[in-house]
């Protein structure tokens, strides 16, 4: 999470992995990140845990979506602090989906993790993927161009050469413990004004990077805009920085105030997606009602019945793979778009 932008502006060439499932028509990941202890108990009481730990509230999103998710988004602390989790990520798999890992180096100077102060975490973190075996994504310190967390350029001492060199020595290292079913996704926050640091500052190289990606909303109650105002401008300046990588979007939602939800996800995943944005490869839901600004922001598809409807109306596409049947994925290899 993110900052407002109040711009304006408006199979890939990479290979798909062997093993993937074909599809008839071109297809992209879909997924969400679920959570439950405050979104679902809001909505429907009781208890909850978040996806991919509680099956209940997978099996509560998916029905709400109408559709199985190709992609189970969730955190993890740094390898440091906190090692691989394995039961979790094997939950997402024997569900048919890929797990998406979204992992930080929260306040580690980012200088020292490039020196290697961190190395037998990450090594230990990389041999317990290894075993696992199975592809995942890995959306590491994201949203690096904005302000507001402490791995970005500007906070606690940090370059953005302290961003590229701590990047790509985490990478290296994971790939040197045979790790080589990490898919490395590189997601920064959308920028329509060019507010924040420039996405060629901080692109650790295509060398480093298998995805780019792309975290934006519609902060309605601030300033209603249309899914091209958030995205269209960004979408280009990252085709710019990496025209040849397969981009993910990793975190989307709207606001209910200010206009409609429901007709601004028809025309996100109905129109905009499917016709304009052709290198995006995966698109993932930000399914969270979460507290921020001193606000609730009500990001879950299920914030109303127009917005739920129009959710599971677009998302039941076939441009919009169904998910169940990735999970038996070729041992080590990466994740790549679908045909």
């Amino acid at each position: 999470m993110i900052v407002l932008g109040t711009g304006a502006a408006a199979v890939g060439a990479a290979a798909a992995i062997a093993g993937v499932p074909r599809h008839t028509t071109n297809s992209i990941y879909w997924g969400a990140y679920v959570e439950g202890r405050q979104t679902y108990a809001s909505l429907y009481g009781g208890s909850w845990g978040d996806s991919p730990w509680d099956g209940n509230t997978v099996t509560r999103f998916q029905r709400d979506a109408g559709k199985r998710m190709a992609i189970e988004h969730y955190g993890q602390p740094p390898p440091w602090i906190s090692q691989f989790d394995g039961h979790a990520a094997q939950l997402a798999v024997r569900r048919g989906a890929i797990p998406a890992l979204d992992m930080s180096s929260e306040d580690a100077p980012l200088a020292d993790v490039a020196a290697g102060r961190y190395d037998a975490g990450i090594k230990s973190w990389a041999d317990a993927v290894r075993q696992f075996g199975h592809p995942l994504f890995l959306l590491f310190d994201e949203e690096m161009n904005g302000t507001w967390y402490q791995w970005s350029a500007g906070r606690n001492g940090n370059t953005a050469a302290d961003y590229i060199a701590a990047w790509r020595h985490m990478h290296d290292v994971v790939q040197g413990e045979g790790a080589t079913n990490v898919t490395w996704v590189w997601c920064p926050n959308v920028d329509p004004d060019h507010a924040f640091t420039p996405y060629s500052a901080l692109y650790p190289g295509d060398a480093y990077v298998d995805w780019t990606c792309l975290n934006g909303y519609n902060w309605g109650r601030k300033q209603w805009l249309t899914f091209n105002q958030v995205f269209a401008r960004s979408y280009r300046d990252l085709l710019a920085v990496a025209p040849n990588k397969p981009i993910m979007i990793g975190e989307m939602s709207s606001d209910e105030v200010g206009g409609s939800k429901g007709a601004w996800i028809t025309n996100a995943l109905t129109k905009e997606l499917p016709r304009h944005y052709p290198r995006v490869k995966a698109v993932l839901w930000f399914n969270w009602r979460i507290s921020e600004d001193g606000q609730s922001w009500p990001w879950d598809i299920e914030s109303s019945a127009a917005a739920q409807k129009a959710f599971a109306r677009a998302i039941g596409s076939t441009y919009y793979a169904r998910g169940g049947q990735f999970g038996h994925l070729p041992s080590l290899s990466k994740v790549g778009p679908l045909h």
